[in-house]
């Protein structure tokens, strides 16, 4: 089984980024999260399978110090999804 990447686009207003960003953390097929005010990048981290609490805890202080800083933001978040081969979506439907 193969793996497709795709990024989604969330606006959010200041308040709102570390509630949203915890949020996405949680979901967990999450590669990369990116922050930007105007166009402008001021926040990127990689998020892996096994990051914890103890890793997490950075990340988090700085978007909440971004959250304190921007009126709105977008955050852009890549994710994995899985790809079913054809072959194999094949024998599922005749099963």
């Amino acid at each position: 089984m193969s793996e497709r990447t795709f990024w989604e686009t969330i606006e959010v207003k200041g308040g709102e980024v570390l509630e949203k960003v915890k949020e996405i953390i949680a979901e967990g097929n999450v590669r990369r999260v990116r922050i930007s005010h105007k166009n402008r990048t001021i926040a990127e981290f990689p998020l892996t399978i096994g990051v914890v609490g103890a890793v997490l805890a950075p990340i988090l202080a700085a978007v909440g110090a971004i959250a304190a800083l921007v009126a709105e933001c977008t955050i852009e978040v890549e994710r994995v999804a899985p790809v079913e081969e054809p072959a194999a979506e094949a024998a599922r439907a005749n099963t």
